[in-house]
């Protein structure tokens, strides 16, 4: 089970990948980042607009052209802002059997195990900046696949 959609898990690994990119001073074509996170062009491409508009990263046309994202968005930005864009906040608020009605007052059977796991993922994902995943990538302590 993930806890993320596709698109979003797409966006979470394009962001990190065109981070540790840009940092090395490069911009990246579409086909490169969907090579990157081994998704289709065309999804990716979509999701990365929807990152541009948003502030998260930033595109230029022409030869020297391509995503990129300076480093004071690098180090502002963490997997929160993505998921948020993406998915919307439903993750971290919805009841983890999909009940509408759920609450501390009229709880799932699963609403106080639940309530952590949510707790936990909203402190993970606002844990680090993109700046900090693109550096474990960049030096080996983890991987986009």
């Amino acid at each position: 089970m993930t806890m993320f959609s596709k698109a979003c898990e797409y966006a979470i690994k394009a962001t990190i990948y065109i981070a540790q990119q840009s940092y090395a001073g490069n911009r990246v074509n579409v086909k490169e980042v969907a090579a990157s996170v081994a998704a289709p062009v065309a999804f990716t491409a979509k999701i990365l607009q929807q990152l541009c508009r948003e502030g998260i990263m930033e595109s230029a046309r022409g030869k020297m052209g391509g995503f990129f994202i300076d480093e004071e968005k690098q180090k502002h930005f963490k997997i929160y802002d993505v998921v948020r864009i993406i998915d919307g906040l439903g993750v971290f608020t919805k009841c983890g059997l999909g009940l509408h009605e759920c609450s501390g007052d009229n709880p799932c059977p699963v609403h106080d195990d639940f309530k952590i796991v949510r707790e936990n993922l909203i402190l993970m994902t606002q844990k680090y900046s993109f700046y900090e995943l693109a550096q474990k990538t960049e030096h080996g302590l983890a991987w986009l696949k």
